[in-house]
Parts: structure tokens; sequence; C-alpha cells
């Protein structure tokens, strides 16, 4: 019988720590890392979405950075078709893959699929764009929450594109998606022996690392970062510049926000973000969680976190 390669999947909130552990692990055991982050795949957002540094790149290899230009569309379907060829090239070099992220979806969508979801409906998607235009992106999703309030809650107000999707995926099932706006996830058969851990830390302890993972960025340039994007023409109204933080800090480089508010901004829906992403991982029983804090930090994390796949004969 033929033993399914190994696989570990490290999930968790922002500023929880997950790029340093999993470094600190390669640091342990030979590993390459997959990124499981719908923000760091488009190429010059480096500092806002938190991408590994240089050194971090250059102590385990990455992933699915920099995969797209900022005006390409990237999703939950080709992530899973990317991620599985960086894993099964990663075994081919007799090391251990590990996917690393916060973006539930793009790890639900490798690990159990994505069913088909209806087709893009241009003439309602028209009027759906017409209301953000004269409404504003907050009036759409409203409408989204009347219609389906689980997934609005997933989604930020402002996230126009996936909540057209959204109520697009309503409008042509008939039904409320249940797994977000890029489809649902089935059940599919187990390619891997899988290790799915995640990491957590105390509510205020985890909102207090955001604030100052939010003042650092801000301090290592993210307004330069901001600028050179609108001046090569992308507009912070749509993805992936209305992610959390580009969109106000864009606000103030054109001087229609101060910095201060713009950062503070950056703070609360950073926050709020990982709200969302701890209850969207909480639905999770597979999942091992660790307390970072409890654990000793990022070290005695990644000890943890060893402890856990060798258990399980992930290591040799």
């Amino acid at each position: 019988m033929v033993t399914a390669p190994p696989l570990l999947v490290l999930v968790g909130p922002t500023a929880v720590g997950k790029t340093a552990v999993a470094v600190r692990l390669g640091a342990l055991i030979p590993i390459e890392v997959v990124s499981a982050d719908s923000r760091q795949v488009y190429r010059g957002l480096d500092i806002g979405t938190g991408k590994p540094s240089a050194e971090e790149r250059a102590a385990v290899p990455h992933h699915l950075l920099d995969v797209v230009d900022p005006g390409e569309r990237y999703h939950a379907a080709r992530f899973r078709t990317d991620a599985r060829a960086a894993i099964t090239a990663i075994h081919a070099r007799g090391r251990l893959p590990v996917v690393v992220g916060g973006t539930g979806l793009y790890v639900r969508a490798l690990l159990k699929g994505l069913t088909p979801a209806p087709p893009a409906d241009p003439a309602l998607r028209a009027e759906l764009e017409a209301i953000a235009q004269t409404e504003g992106a907050p009036a759409l999703h409203a409408r989204l929450a009347a219609l389906a309030p689980d997934v609005a809650r997933r989604l930020h107000p402002n996230d126009r594109v996936r909540v057209v999707r959204a109520i697009e995926i309503h409008r042509g099932r008939d039904a409320a998606p249940e797994a977000g706006a890029d489809g649902d996830w089935g059940g599919a058969t187990r390619a891997w022996r899988l290790v799915l851990i995640g990491l957590g830390r105390e509510r205020a302890a985890l909102n207090e690392a955001i604030a100052v993972r939010a003042h650092a960025m801000l301090a290592r340039g993210m307004m330069d970062e901001v600028e050179r994007l609108l001046a090569a023409g992308h507009d912070p109204e749509r993805p992936p510049m209305d992610g959390i933080g580009y969109r106000p800090l864009a606000l103030a480089a054109r001087g229609r926000l101060p910095v201060e508010e713009a950062l503070r901004l950056m703070v609360r829906d950073t926050t709020r973000y990982a709200k969302r992403q701890m209850t969207w991982f909480a639905r999770e029983p597979e999942i091992r969680w660790i307390d970072v804090d409890g654990a000793g930090g990022v070290e005695g994390a990644a000890e943890a976190v060893l402890k856990h796949i060798t258990q399980e004969g992930l290591t040799e």
C-alpha cells in the first residue's frame, strides 16, 4: 500500500507569528513554505501584506509570493492548482511542504476542493456595479446581509468584488452560499498525511501585536509603497488595493485623510479581520491549537509544532 505524502498546514490570524514560527521550524527540519495568503500573491504589495522578508525567504524557500500583478485577478481555484503543483515539487526535493497563511478559503480550497459556482451574470453585475458607484460599496454589503447574513459577516463592506460575486452566487443558486464568494468547498479525497495546526494568542495580546505591526509597517515605508502603486495607476477602490491598510493610506496620500487617522483605520480593520479569521478557523475541528505565548514565543511554538508532526510521522 502506497503511503500518502506528508503535509503540514499552519494557520491562524494575522500578526500571530505564522511566518516567524515557520522560519524557526525550517531551522530544525528541511521544509519549504507554500503561502496561503490572498494578498501576498500580488507583486508590489509587500510591506502592507506582511510578506516574508528577504532574510526569511533566504532561510526557508517560499512559494506563491509575487505571482501576479495587482491588475490581475487571483482566486481560490487558481491557488488550489498552484499550491498542489508547489507541494508536489517540494515532495520531489525530499522536503516537507508547509502551507502557511490566514486566508481560510484558500486553505479549504486546497484541502477540500471547490464545487463549481454559478457563472457570471453580466446584466446583474452591471446593475450591482451601478449601485456601488451611486450608493457606495457598503450599500451592496447591506443587500448581501439581507440575502445571506452568514456570508456577509465574512466579507468586509468595502470588498466590492467579493460582495458582488456573493450576491451573484446567491441569486444564481437561489440559496445562500455557505463557503464564501468564491464558491463552496466540498468533500475531496485526502491526498496527504495531513497535520493541521493553528497558532493563536490571547485576544488582548494579539490586538497589541496588530497595533505594533501597523506602526512598524508605516515606519518601514508603507506610505511610499502605496504612492508607488498609485503612480502605477492602480485603483484604491479595486482589489487588491482595497485591502486592509492600503485604501486608507491611499486617501492619506491624496490628502483626503490625515495619516494618523489612516493608521487608526488600519489597526481597526486588521483587528476586525483577525477576529473574522478566528471565527472561520474555529469551525475546523481538525485544527490542533498552539498558544504562541503559552509555548514560550516563536521558538517554543516551533518546537511544539515539531513535536506534533513527529508524533504523526511527518518527519523521518
